[in-house]
Order: structure tokens, then sequence, then C-alpha cells
């Protein structure tokens, strides 16, 4: 068989190498700032800390989990997350179904389809976005960092292809015992797409997790912003004052911010494992269009 051929044994082999490689250079930036968070303040201000910690201590951690500032950016971000995504994963499967159908069903299809397309590659701009949301009044609101990328083109994409695979049998069989659209979609489409559902709301979740600039943006209070700006501000920008005095008084700060970024990371480290199983499946699926 083709498998046991030697040249593919030979790309089999480098391909694990390979792969293997990238995986341990992914993770190796992250595992060092574990056992920075781990360490004690001298070794980790000197650089001493490589591969394991030196003086291990979870003061760090303590310290991190203490600060009331960071503890409501975090709960912030869940909120954000857990929302965005719910939300989210409803108007662009619901696009998605509608844009699914033959213009023979859904006679302005085209019509809509190019008109989510173009916004793919062209946009208002950061000020145009600023001035809506300001008129809007969700200034220094937590919709103000879902609803403007509730719409997601590339996600109804992959949605609307996954569900122009789904058997037409199944909707006429629906559409026979009675079925509507509305009840059709629930029963039919949203059941046989959980590969592509997991893989978008994967999407979601890690861009709503990992957004920053919209923080600065439209977030005035510090209480109200995401753990990804919060970070950004004492990391990026150097502005320790949203850190509980208490908090660093005795330790450096490398190991306090080492500590918060491991952290802030965790969530989706624990989540994608649950997820990726439909990863692939969703993706290449999702991306061909019968």
């Amino acid at each position: 068989m083709y498998h046991k051929t030697l040249p593919y044994r030979i790309f089999s082999i480098f391909n694990n190498v390979l792969l293997t490689i990238l995986s341990v250079l992914c993770l190796l930036p992250l595992y060092h700032l574990l056992m920075v968070s781990l360490s004690a303040s001298a070794p980790a201000n000197a650089g001493l800390v490589t591969f394991w910690p030196i003086g291990f201590t979870l003061e760090a951690y303590a310290k991190t989990f203490n600060n009331t500032n960071f503890l409501t950016s975090l709960w912030v971000s869940v909120e954000r997350t857990i929302l965005g995504t719910a939300l989210a994963l409803v108007v662009n499967t619901v696009a998605a179904y509608a844009l699914s159908k033959e213009t023979r069903v859904f006679r302005a299809r085209n019509i809509y389809l190019w008109y989510f397309v173009v916004t793919m590659l062209f946009s208002g701009g950061l000020i145009p976005g600023y001035i809506l949301i300001l008129k809007l009044g969700l200034m220094n609101s937590l919709m103000a960092l879902i609803l403007p990328g509730l719409v997601a083109v590339f996600n109804i994409i992959l949605l609307l292809n996954f569900f122009r695979g789904v058997p037409k049998d199944l909707e006429e069989a629906a559409f026979i015992d009675g079925a509507g659209h509305f009840k059709t979609f629930l029963k039919i489409y949203l059941p046989v797409s959980l590969p592509v559902i997991a893989t978008v709301s994967l999407f979601m979740m890690v861009g709503h997790w990992n957004s920053y600039f919209d923080g600065i943006i439209y977030i005035r209070d510090s209480d109200k912003l995401p753990l990804a700006t919060f970070m950004q501000t004492i990391i990026v920008q150097a502005d320790m004052s949203k850190l509980d005095p208490s908090a660093v008084a005795n330790l450096s700060q490398r190991t306090i911010r080492a500590s918060q970024i491991f952290i802030s990371a965790l969530p989706i480290l624990l989540v994608y494992p649950f997820l990726q199983r439909y990863f692939v499946t969703g993706i290449v699926v999702g991306a061909v269009k019968e």
C-alpha cells in the first residue's frame, strides 16, 4: 500500500520531526514564563531562570489573585467572551443558513452575499467606527466590545459552505413533516454542523479573549477594561499604576507580569483540547464549496 512505501515513510518521519520541533518552539516561551513566575525575585530579575524555577515560590500567584484590578479585568473578559461568542454564533449561523439557500429559494441571496463579501475588503475605518459607537451611546460599555465584531464574514462563509453540504433529503423530509425553516434549522442543520460550529466558536473565543485594541479605544474606566487591554497597559505601556501597590511591594515586576501572562493564556489552553477534534473537519468541509 501507499503508506508502506519508502518515500512515504521518509516524509512521515521528516514531517513528525519538523512538527515536534515547531511545537516545542511554540511551547518554550510559555514554559519559560511559568518558570519565571514560580521563581524568587532576585534570580528572575537577574535573568538566571531558564528551564527550572530558582527559589520556588507561589507568592507571585498569591499576589496576582489578591489584585482586585486583575480579577475585575479577568471577569470582564470572561463576560465578553461568553456573551460575544453566543451572540455571534446566533447571528452568523442564521445568516449562513439563509445564504446557503439557492436563488430560487432566496432570490436576494447573491445581493446579500456580495454585500457581506465587500465588507471583507473595505471598512469604514477607525474614526467612523469610534463616532458610531459614541453616537449610539455605547462608549465605556461591554457592548462596545461585542457589537462591532458581531458579524464575521469569514465565519459566515465557513458555515454556509458547510450548510450547503448537508444532504437535501434531510431538509425535504423535514418540510414534508410540516417543519418550517426555523425548525429545520434548529433540528436538522445545527445538530449535524457541530464540527464547523465548534471551529468558528474557537475563532470567536480566541478573538474576544485576545482583543485589546478596542478596549483602549472604547473603555475609559479601568474597572471595565478587558484582561488583554489590562495586560497591554502594564506590559507594553509599562503602566504599573493599575497594579495593587501591596501586590508588588516585595516582589519583582517580572515575576508578577509572568504570572499574569500565564494566567491570561490558561483559559484558551484549557478550552482548545475539547474543540480541537472538530477543528480540522470544520475547516476543511466548511472551506470547500459544493
